[in-house]
């Protein structure tokens, strides 16, 4: 439902928003992009006076646990504005909570740095979320420059945030 008006006021949001944290991550996000990856199936766009204050996707993929393929949501593209820090994850992931249960997914997951974990854990400790640590990610990159090729990436050094869903 996104016109090219609110791709192009996202991509400003995400490229403000990730570019602190690493130049290729707001890069990604120029020329309107909104997405990393895969596009989000669903968002959640938080707005105020200023524009947009805060976004949260949601992807469904299946994923390998073990031997067995999961169909679950994948929570990502957070990101709040600056000036509200400290005011997000929690209230984020609460709106969306009652989207994931529609979904039918047993959980949520995303990934997030390890520099996130204090920001992570206060949500975790109200015991709607856990953190796992020691899981191995291997994710493909996404053709995000037509450039380059696309290549798997084996990442051990995240967390894992699982959001019980529906078991």
């Amino acid at each position: 439902e996104l016109q090219l008006p609110d791709h192009l006021e996202l991509s400003e949001f995400f490229r403000k928003t990730y570019e602190p944290t690493g130049a290729f991550n707001g890069k990604q996000f120029e020329g309107g992009r909104s997405w990393a990856g895969a596009r989000p199936e669903l968002r959640a766009i938080g707005y105020d006076v200023h524009g947009v204050a805060a976004h949260m996707g949601v992807l469904r993929r299946y994923i390998k646990v073990g031997d067995v393929d999961l169909l679950v949501a994948e929570l990502g593209l957070y990101g709040v504005r600056p000036d509200l820090e400290g005011l997000g994850i929690a209230h984020s992931i609460s709106v969306m909570y009652p989207v994931l249960q529609q979904l039918g997914v047993p959980f949520a997951f995303g990934t997030v740095r390890q520099a996130l974990r204090n920001h992570v854990s206060r949500f975790c400790r109200k015991g709607l979320a856990n953190i796992l640590t020691g899981v191995r990610v291997r994710s493909t990159l996404p053709d995000v420059y037509p450039d380059l090729p696309s290549t798997t990436r084996v990442d051990d050094d995240v967390l894992l945030m699982v959001l019980p869903i529906a078991r």
